[in-house]
């Protein structure tokens, strides 16, 4: 599994590139953006997912991890593949679609080409409960529902009590944020 890669831009298109790293090529699908803001020869480092097929193999590079998180999320909903994960990531941005979750806003979602309404409503469904708004992390929910699970907690019912506790409020810390739904699952 290729999780990032650090080299040389050494061809490049919108919505490409392919980047040497010791003396190997390799082609790497990223956002139209990163692509324009990047230029030949420059050295880059690119958080990587690494998606395996039957007929294909295909590098998809971020710039950030948080990119790369949302990107992983949204190849969790049906219908969402990573061709269109990426172009929501990059159509959309991080922020907004934290933001247009928490507001069950799926208009955000049928704007970008190739998602229709009923895969913007899924999206947002799917997401819930696995995305915090604002300065949270998207890795910090999942980490937190998955630490409830390990506890013995039903995952839906960990999800709930982890977008339950979330709803509006700002944590300054992973622990803080366990405590909350921990408090939330004990009062049911």
């Amino acid at each position: 599994m290729i999780s990032s890669l650090r080299g040389s831009v050494i061809r490049l298109g919108i919505g490409w590139m392919n980047i040497e790293v010791a003396g190997i090529g390799y082609h790497v699908l990223v956002s139209p953006q990163l692509s324009l803001q990047t230029s030949l020869g420059s050295d880059l480092f690119l958080n990587t997912a690494h998606i395996i097929r039957e007929d294909s193999q295909t590098l998809f590079g971020f710039a950030t991890e948080e990119e790369l998180s949302t990107f992983e999320l949204l190849l969790s909903v049906n219908g969402v593949g990573p061709k269109s994960a990426l172009a929501i990531v990059s159509g959309v941005g991080v922020s907004d679609i934290e933001n247009a979750v928490a507001s069950e806003d799926d208009a955000v979602f049928s704007k970008v080409s190739g998602i229709g309404q009923k895969t913007a409503k899924l999206i947002v469904v799917t997401l819930t409960g696995k995305i915090l708004k604002g300065s949270q992390s998207t890795n910090s929910t999942l980490e937190i529902v998955e630490a409830l699970v390990g506890l013995g907690y039903q995952r839906k019912a960990a999800e709930v009590a982890v977008k339950s506790v979330a709803k509006g409020e700002q944590f300054s810390s992973r622990e803080q944020l366990l405590r909350a739904a921990l408090q939330e699952l004990a009062s049911k």
